[in-house]
C-alpha cells in the first residue's frame, strides 16, 4: 500500500501550536556574526507567511554550523531571529534555549501568528543522537509537526524522524513539497532523454547517485577530479590527477552496467592540467595518454566543453550535482561555466543539486533559466540515490 504524505494545504492550523522544523543554516560572516547569505531564510518565508496568515502559533526550530552539542554564542540564532524580525508581519522571539522551563513558559504565551524561534537545535548532543528524550521534550505543547528543512532530511536527527511520530499531526511545508515534486521529475516520470551531468572530487560520494541514475538516465557526463578514478579504472595513466583508488573497482563495475543498460557514459576528451590548482600559469591542454607524470587534471578541456554542449542540447531532461573543474581558481572554473551556460540554453526541464553548481549558475548569471535549484546537495543527491529520505519517510501516514 502507498503510503499517503500531506501538505500545509491539508490541516487546519488556527490557534494551533505548530512545530516548524526549517533549515537556517546561514552563513554567518566571522568578525561580525552576520549573515552573509539569507537565501535559506527566504527559501522558507512561503511556509512561514502562510502559518502566520492562518493564524497558527509557531514554534520554528533549526540548527546552525557545528556546535557539537555544546551551547557556542558564535553559533547563535540570534542573527536570524533579527532578519526574521525585518521581514516578517509579525513578533519575532528568540528562545533563550532550545528545551526546557523557560521555553515551555514561551510557548504557552504565544499569540496566534506569532514566532517562537528556539535556540540552535545543534546546541543539545539529543539532535544528532536521534535521542527519544531530547524529542519528548520538544514535542511539549505541539499540535501539528510541519518539515519545511529539505537540506536536513538526509540526516536521521531528533527534529527530523522522531519528533514527527510524537505529535498528533505532522506534514510537509511548500519548500518540502517543492523539492519533493521536481526530484520526482527526475526519479519518476523523466522526459527522454535524461542527461545526468555528475562533477566534483569524490566519486565514493556519488556512486550510488550514479548507479541509481543508471536505471533512468539515457546519458551520463562525467566531469571534475572524479572523472580521473574513472579513466584510471579504464587503464589511462593520469598522471597525479586525484584517483581514490579504493571505488576503482566500483567504478569499473558502474562503466559495466553503463554498457549493459545502454547509457551513454562520457568522460573528458582532452583536460586542461597543470602541476597543482595553485600553478594556473603552468596550465596545458592534454589530449592523449600517458599524461606527462608531474601534471594533474584540473578542468575539462576546449573539446569535452563543445561534446557535453552538444549532448546538453539534446536533451529533455537534466540532472547536474558537481563542477567540472577546481571551480575556484579562474583558470579552472571554464568547463564549468561552459556547462552552466548549456545547461541554460537547453530547452529541458533542468534540476541542479549541491553548492558549487549553484554557484556556477549563479556565476554565469543564468539562475533564472534553471527549472529548479535545489535548497539542498546533500540531500538531493540522498533523495535521486534512494528514492526517499528518513525526513519523508517520518511524514508519511501521519495526519
Amino acid at each position: 500500500m502507498k503510503k499517503t504524505m500531506f501538505y500545509l494545504k491539508d490541516f487546519n492550523f488556527k490557534n494551533k501550536t505548530v512545530f516548524l522544523r526549517v533549515d537556517f543554516n546561514v552563513p554567518l560572516e566571522k568578525e561580525s556574526g552576520r549573515i552573509r547569505d539569507d537565501t535559506r531564510i527566504q527559501a522558507a518565508l512561503p511556509t512561514l507567511e502562510y502559518l502566520i496568515d492562518q493564524q497558527a502559533k509557531i514554534v520554528a526550530a533549526s540548527h546552525l554550523g557545528r556546535p557539537k552539542g555544546k551551547f557556542n554564542p558564535q553559533l547563535s540564532l540570534r542573527p536570524v531571529a533579527q532578519r526574521l524580525g525585518e521581514i516578517l508581519p509579525t513578533r519575532v522571539t528568540l528562545a533563550p534555549d532550545v528545551i526546557g522551563e523557560e521555553v515551555e513558559k514561551l510557548k504557552l504565551s504565544l499569540q496566534a501568528g506569532e514566532v517562537l524561534l528556539l535556540e540552535n537545535l545543534r546546541f543539545y548532543p539529543g539532535e544528532k543522537e536521534n535521542d527519544l528524550s531530547f524529542a519528548q521534550a520538544l514535542a511539549s505543547g505541539i499540535d501539528i509537526y510541519i518539515n519545511d528543512a529539505f537540506g536536513a532530511c538526509h540526516r536521521a536527527h531528533a527534529s527530523i524522524v522522531t519528533l514527527p511520530q510524537l505529535v498528533p499531526q505532522a506534514g510537509a511545508g511548500f519548500l518540502l513539497e517543492k523539492e519533493l515534486k521536481n526530484l520526482e521529475k527526475i526519479i519518476h516520470h523523466p522526459a527522454k532523454p535524461l542527461v545526468a551531468i555528475l562533477g566534483g572530487a569524490k566519486v565514493a560520494d556519488k556512486i550510488p547517485v550514479i548507479r541509481n541514475l543508471l536505471s533512468k538516465a539515457s546519458e551520463m557526463l562525467i566531469g571534475g577530479a572524479m572523472a580521473y578514478t574513472f579513466l584510471a579504472a579504464q587503464d589511462h595513466q593520469v598522471g597525479r590527477s586525484l584517483v581514490d583508488e579504493q571505488s576503482l573497482p566500483l567504478c569499473q563495475e558502474l562503466l559495466t552496467l553503463a554498457q549493459k543498460n545502454k547509457v551513454a557514459f562520457y568522460l573528458p576528451v582532452d583536460h586542461v592540467a597543470a602541476p597543482s590548482p595553485e600553478e594556473p600559469e603552468k596550465r596545458q591542454i592534454l589530449t592523449e595518454f600517458p599524461f606527462p607524470a608531474e601534471l594533474m587534471g584540473l578542468d575539462i578541456g576546449p573539446q569535452t566543453q563543445k561534446l557535453y554542449t552538444e549532448r546538453i542540447k539534446k536533451a529533455k531532461t537534466i540532472f547536474w550535482n558537481g563542477p567540472m573543474g577546481v571551480f575556484e581558481v579562474p583558470e579552472f572554473a571554464q568547463g564549468t561555466l561552459v556547462v552552466a551556460q548549456a545547461v541554460a540554453e537547453s530547452e529541458a526541464f533542468s534540476v541542479i543539486g549541491g553548492g558549487d553548481s549553484v554557484a556556477a549558475v549563479t556565476q554565469a548569471g543564468v539562475v533564472q533559466a534553471i527549472s529548479h535549484i535545489s535548497t539542498g546537495g546533500g540531500a538531493s543527491l540522498e533523495y535521486i540515490a534512494n528514492e526517499t529520505l528518513p525526513g519523508i519517510e517520518a511524514l508519511k501516514e501521519k495526519k
